[in-house]
Formats: structure tokens, C-alpha cells, sequence
């Protein structure tokens, strides 16, 4: 997507069509969902005996159902069959669905409104595994972020439109017919838009269906759990519902009982939220450098524990007089609030984009479905967590505010949980927060670093940051080739033992060590990691290239492979750089969002990758700007 941003794809065929299915998928579910349960408050007494409250909780719990049962066998239809076949299925169920939804609506029978519901619930669980493991085969690996972030804030958004339309249309007097023909139209809209998305190809044809969604379920978390990353960004992601969950079902009771607003408040409420949430989904793909960066993860999980702290500091102490949505505005200090929602659901999207398009990336493709089926059932399972926890602390006295309180604390310590097993979202992150604060980094020709396969890359060095900013520009992970003494530098050194830097001496200082190096990097060059060294042996201290040594060579004579020459500028006078003496000395060198450049040659074949031509190859690309 170079040149492009992820809007680009809402003109192509491999996304908008999908992308306008989902949407109406989402929109549908909120507009029947909401009516009814308006509906249900309002007016229980013409349908049951039963309260509006039991029958409230009665339909959260039918629409999330599903998901506990048949996530598992949703998630292998996904991976044994074509999905954009299974898109038009599903998208047929959902119009039949709506007929029975609407007979309730019409007749006022409760037994096919919650029928209706609990289909719903059916027809999300099938869709979920497919929404998710369908993006990888359409997309780029650049694009992962992109179109995540457009399919995270279009669901936001019809969640926020279907929610409001919902409630508008079960308030007029005839209801029943407004909502009857609107979820029908939409449903209907929702199967001509999947006629259009293109086919993807099943990924695991020859598999063997498993009916038995307890011992499937069990089955697809024992796999997910083999790869650590994975399962863990599995659980990140069943955090943020919980999180998320948490804070959305306290707005109604917290707009009214402690801002003193009513239902417009409310809405304003939702608004700024899923217009956060939806900003900050967008903004992934700008700040992320069109790939899949984990760093932006810990960042999100900062903000959604400070601004929820704000939140708790924000509330008011005492009920104000009942408002409306124009005098809740014309309060100054409401505004704060407005302001800690916003930022939640920005930090959010922060949050659960680059997760998503984790999985996609890393998950093994013929398990994607079930890999993602089996995150929306203990996505499901947190959220059920989070109102069991919600209704016992609230009966056990907590006030709404402190609820938010416990939220943030609780929020601050699985993240400080998740990133010490996982560091490598830490290490990504202040890799990230290098390139976005003191350097800005333009980068030319990364696609000449090979998508997959062993290659070594080779590049100047100016400063005792180079490794990072090469790290942060490419897309895949790489392995670093380092002087020993600097994994003694502090914060440095975590990054460099969590990328499994390769660190290397002198024959001089330590033969056994650089002998182990050279295994170490063939060992990784075998296994089809990118290695990075830097063949002058150490940082300048003029500004210029020193002699390329032969270690290269030596690599290259044991395992041959494309070498990449690289040629980063503008690091040279840097706080970070040797000018005039030691680095890191001058405080006056700190220059914030100072301009920098990493450029990348085409690769070069093993046997013409002498130390003589790439020196001659690199001292071109860095060109006069060192």
C-alpha cells in the first residue's frame, strides 16, 4: 500500500463488498436488538408476567449463548469450506431470521422475538470465525492493519447507528411495522452486497468435522497455546471486552444516577465512544507504517488505564438536576468526561487493531478459523466475567465511578502481566516511541527485504539506535548481529535479549564467544530469520564508513543467501551519534521528530556480496546526508 492509505481499499472488489456485509450485519443486529429490548423495558407487561429487568438480562444472555455453543463448529465450517459461499448462507439465514423477528414484532409473541434474538446470536457466531480469517487472503501483510482498522470502526459504527435507529423506530406508533420492514431491508441489503465478495479458498479442505463443541473448544485452545504470542494476543483481545463491557453496560445507570442525565445523555455518551473507538481504529494504519505493529498495544493499554482513571476523578460527587443532552453540554466540566470517553475509545482501537491483525498474521492458516472461533468464545466468557463482577461489586456497595476505578487498576496490572510474558509487545513499543518522538523516519525500497526466507542485511552504522530504526521500518522481525559491551546499555539491552540479538567479541576479546555467534547466525539464517550486521565492526566517530570487515564473507561461504544493503541518513550528529565525543553526552543533540532515513537496495546474490561491493553498494545509497 505504499503511496496509499487503507482507504484505498474501500475501491476494491477484495474489500468493499466484504466490508459493506460485515457493516450490515453489525447494523442489523443493534436495530432489532435495541428495539427489542426498549420494547421488552417499556412495555413487559403486555407480552409475560416476567419483569422488563429478568427479561433484559434474559436476552443478553440468549444472544451471547450461541457463541459458547457453536464457535467451535463455526470455526472448522470456516476453514473447511469457501467462505465467501458461507458469507451468502449466512447472510441468507440472517433474512429468514428477520421474517421470524418481525412476525414477533407484528403479532407481539415473545417466544419468536427471542427466538429471533437467540438466531441472531447464531447467525453472529457462524460470521465472526469468517469476518476474521477472510482479511488475510484478500489483504496484503501491509494492509492487515489498514483493513482491520476500517472493519473495527465501520462495526463501532453501526453498532452506534443501529443502537440509535433502533430505539427511534420502536418509539413511533407504528413500531412494530417500522422495525419489521427496516430489519428485513436490511437483511436483504446484507445478501446482495456478499454476492459480490470474492472467493477464498478453504484452508483446510480435507478436515474432518468434530460436532462436539466442548472437546473442539478444548482442541483449538491447546493449539492456539502452542504459539505464545498468539494465544496471549488471544487473551489481550478477551481483556479489552471485558474492559469494554465493563464500561458500556454502567452508561445508562451512571448517565442517570450520577450525572443526572437522561436517555439523550446517554447517546451522547455511546456517541463519543464508538466515534473514539472508530478514530482510533483509523489512525493504526497511519501511526503503525502500513505494517502489523505490536508496539502500538502497550500504548493503547496506557491510555485506557489513564483515561478511565480520569473518569473516576471526573464524576461528580452528587446527582445533579436532571438534564437533557444541551445542558449536560453547557456544563463545562462535562466536557472532561466527554473528553476521557473519546480518548478511552481512541486508546481502544489502539488497543485491539494491532491484535487482531497479530493473529492474522501469525496464526498458522489452516487453523485461522478455529484460532479466531475459539477468541470469540472466551471473548464471551469475559465478557459474562465482567457483568458477574459488575453486579457483585455493585450490590456489595462499589459506586459506578469506583467500579471504573477497579477497571483502570485492574486494566494496568494484566497488561504489566501480559508484556512481561510476552516482552516483545514492550520492546516494540519503545522501538515504536523512538521513531514517533525524537526521529521521524521515512524509509525507501523496504520491500526489497524478502516477506519471508533467510537473508542477511547489512547497513552502516552511525548510532547506538541504528538496530532500533531498522527495526522499526521493516516488517518482519529481525535478529541483530551486535558489539557484546552494548548489551550493557540500559533500556538497550532488554530490546536487544528480547529480539534475540546474536551479541559477538573480538577474535582478540573473546574467540569462544564470536565462534558461538557464527553458529548462532547460521542457525538462524537455516531456520529462515533475517539477520542484520553491521560490517564495519563498530560506530563511527567521523561521520564516514569505515572498511567493511569480512565476517559477511564468512557468513556467507557457510550459508549462502541474498544479502540486502541498506544505507540509514541523518543520524549522523544525533544525540545518539559519536560527534565530538560520546554519545548520549549532549542533551543539546535532542532534537524532537528530527528527519531521518533508512534506504534498502535490492537484494544482492551471495557470490558477488563482497565486502568491497557492498561498501561501494551502501556508500551510494547514504549519498552525501550521513
Amino acid at each position: 500500500m505504499s503511496g496509499q492509505n487503507q482507504f484505498s481499499l474501500m475501491r476494491e472488489r477484495r474489500f468493499l463488498p466484504f466490508f459493506c456485509t460485515q457493516f450490515l450485519g453489525a447494523f442489523n443486529d443493534n436495530v432489532y436488538k435495541n428495539a427489542l429490548v426498549i420494547m421488552l423495558a417499556f412495555h413487559a407487561a403486555t407480552l409475560t408476567t416476567l419483569n422488563s429487568g429478568t427479561l433484559v438480562n434474559l436476552c443478553a444472555g440468549l444472544f451471547i449463548l450461541p457463541f459458547f455453543l457453536f464457535s467451535a463448529t463455526a470455526g472448522q465450517l470456516a476453514d473447511k469450506y469457501e467462505k465467501s459461499r458461507i458469507i451468502r448462507y449466512v447472510k441468507l439465514l440472517e433474512i429468514v431470521i428477520m421474517v421470524i423477528g418481525a412476525a414477533g414484532f407484528l403479532n407481539k409473541n415473545l417466544t419468536l422475538l427471542i427466538g429471533a434474538l437467540f438466531l441472531m446470536g447464531l447467525h453472529s457466531t457462524i460470521f465472526g470465525p469468517v469476518k476474521y480469517s477472510i482479511l488475510p487472503q484478500h489483504l496484503k501483510v501491509e494492509e492487515l492493519v489498514g483493513g482491520n482498522g476500517l472493519v473495527e470502526s465501520g462495526t463501532f459504527l453501526a453498532i452506534l447507528i443501529g443502537t440509535v435507529l433502533g430505539g427511534v423506530l420502536i418509539a413511533q406508533e407504528n413500531s412494530a411495522m417500522l422495525v419489521s420492514v427496516t430489519v428485513i431491508a436490511i437483511a436483504c441489503a446484507g445478501y446482495l452486497t456478499s454476492r459480490a465478495v470474492p472467493s477464498a479458498p478453504p484452508a483446510a479442505p480435507d478436515l474432518k468435522i468434530n460436532w462436539n463443541p466442548f472437546t473442539e473448544t478444548w482442541a483449538n485452545l491447546q493449539f492456539t497455546r502452542q504459539n505464545r504470542t498468539v494465544f496471549l494476543s488471544v487473551l489481550g483481545i478477551s481483556w479489552f471486552w471485558f474492559y469494554g463491557a465493563t464500561l458500556l453496560a454502567q452508561f445508562p445507570n451512571y448517565c442517570k444516577d450520577v450525572l443526572g442525565g437522561d436517555e439523550h445523555v446517554a447517546t451522547v455518551m455511546l456517541t463519543t465512544f464508538s466515534i473514539g473507538v472508530g478514530a482510533g481504529s483509523l489512525l493504526c494504519e497511519r501511526l503503525s507504517g502500513h505494517k502489523v505493529e505490536i508496539g502500538l498495544v502497550p500504548f493503547g493499554s496506557i491510555g485506557l488505564t489513564l483515561f478511565a482513571l480520569d473518569l473516576y476523578f471526573a464524576s461528580p460527587t452528587a446527582v445533579t438536576e436532571h438534564m437533557g443532552a444541551m445542558q449536560f453540554l453547557a456544563h463545562p466540566a462535562n466536557w472532561r468526561i466527554l473528553f476521557d470517553l473519546v480518548m478511552i475509545g481512541v486508546f481502544g482501537g489502539f488497543y485491539i487493531v494491532p491484535l487482531y491483525a497479530l493473529i492474522q498474521s501469525r496464526a498458522e492458516r489452516s487453523h485461522q478459523s478455529r484460532i479466531i472461533a475459539g477468541n470469540n468464545i472466551l471473548n464471551a466468557l469475559f465478557m459474562v466475567a465482567s457483568a458477574i463482577m459488575a453486579v457483585v461489586l455493585l450490590n456489595a456497595g462499589i459506586t459506578i465511578p469506583q467500579l471504573f476505578l477497579i477497571t483502570a487498576l485492574l486494566n494496568a496490572a494484566v497488561a504489566i502481566y501480559i508484556f512481561s510474558l510476552v516482552p516483545e509487545f514492550l520492546m516494540r513499543f519503545l522501538i515504536w516511541l523512538l521513531v514517533h518522538s525524537i526521529y521521524r523516519l521515512d524509509t525507501s525500497g523496504v520491500e526489497n527485504i524478502p516477506e519471508e526466507g533467510p537473508a542477511v542485511l547489512v547497513c552502516n552504522h552511525v548510532s547506538y539506535v541504528d538496530a532500533l530504526i531498522i527495526a522499526a521500518a521493516c516488517r518482519r522481525p529481525i535478529r541483530f548481529v551486535m558489539y557484546y559491551k552494548n548489551f550493557q546499555i540500559p533500556v538497550l539491552k532488554f530490546i536487544f535479549r528480547t529480539g534475540k540479538t546474536i551479541p559477538i567479541a573480538t577474535r582478540k576479546e573473546d574467540p569462544r564467544l564470536l565462534e558461538k555467534a557464527y553458529d548462532d547466525i547460521a542457525a538462524g539464517l537455516i531456520a529462515g530469520d533475517l539477520i542484520c550486521i553491521f560490517p564495519e565492526g563498530y560506530m563511527t566517530n567521523t561521520g564516514e564508513m569505515y572498511p567493511f570487515k569480512p565476517g559477511v564473507t564468512q557468513i556467507l561461504e557457510r550459508t549462502p543467501v541474498p544479502v540486502v544493503p541498506m544505507a540509514l541518513r541523518g543520524l549522523w550528529g544525533s544525540f545518539f551519534s559519536r560527534m565530538d565525543g560520546r554519545a548520549m553526552s549532549n542533551l543539546s543533540r535532542i532534537a524532537l521528530f528530527k528527519k531521518i532515513s533508512l534506504v534498502v537496495a535490492a537484494p544482492v546474490p551471495p557470490q558477488q556480496a563482497t565486502p568491497e561491493y557492498l561498501q561501494q553498494r551502501i556508500a551510494v545509497l547514504r549519498g552525501d546526508w550521513k
